[in-house]
């Protein structure tokens, strides 16, 4: 009678393990599959939008930004950086929630949208301006900004452009900064709606990389910032921020911004 109890616990516990390996298994690869899909929607969104991608032409309304207006009249800029794969639309809703799993179409996402702070002006008026987008592998949404911790990269690639509806800034990075989510220097974008140069103070304090020429540069033209921020991983609540310099390349007509 003991063997066979032995047994047929033996059998148990055996058949409860190989169980456990199944589910376990079975959960990795769904969360294998469930991660590709995120990734997939993303850059299909992305590739969908890079068809529409605007050019500025001084005076006129772009015709990429009718349509993209069209698809969502959030939809509020254009940001890419160079020798990244940061090249996306601008989107500012309600709230800074509107947008953080919400993808242009209005689709729930994870992967979310490229937007800007609801406090900011969306006509990019403001003398700091702040961006939001998450941190995805592949190069995804802000995911690149990563790069920009590396000195080497830093060094080498400065360049980006921001297009609005009637017009166009380029963007010289002078700055990466690696900060906690409660930092109100950059989060608080209205501290510096009219005056940035302390913000270009504190990164000059606080920066991993810097470039004081291209603030010197700007801040002889009239300083205005913008800010690029993604989550990070060096602590809990860690966020990287690269900060550009705007130099209106085309001026934005304030009208229908």
């Amino acid at each position: 009678m003991f063997r066979i109890f032995l047994r047929t616990a033996n059998f148990l516990l055996s058949f409860f393990v190989v169980l456990c390996l199944l589910l376990s298994g079975a959960y990795a690869a769904y969360a294998l599959w469930d991660n590709n899909q995120i990734y997939s929607a993303a850059e299909n969104v992305r590739e969908d939008m890079l068809k529409l991608k605007p050019q500025a032409e001084e005076g006129e309304q772009s015709p990429g930004f009718q349509e993209l207006q069209a698809i969502n009249p959030d939809v509020c800029a254009w940001v890419s950086l160079d020798n990244t794969q940061i090249d996306h639309p601008v989107l500012q809703g309600q709230d800074n929630l509107s947008y953080i799993n919400t993808d242009v179409y209005g689709n729930f996402s994870l992967s979310g949208s490229i937007f800007l702070d609801s406090r900011n002006s969306r006509d990019f008026g403001d003398a700091y301006s702040l961006l939001y987008g998450h941190h995805m592998e592949n190069s995804g949404m802000f995911g690149d900004l990563a790069l920009y911790k590396e000195g080497d990269f830093f060094d080498e690639n400065s360049s980006g452009e921001l297009i609005l509806p009637q017009g166009s800034y380029s963007l010289e990075i002078f700055a990466c900064l690696l900060v906690d989510a409660s930092d109100d220097n950059i989060f608080e974008p209205e501290r510096w709606r009219s005056d940035a140069s302390p913000l270009a103070d504190y990164a000059a304090e606080n920066s991993l990389h810097f470039r004081r020429e291209v603030l010197d540069r700007a801040t002889d033209t009239g300083l205005k910032i913008l800010a690029l921020s993604t989550c990070s991983t060096e602590f809990s609540d860690a966020r990287t921020v690269v900060l550009a310099c705007m130099f209106p390349s085309q001026f934005p007509s304030q009208e229908g911004a």
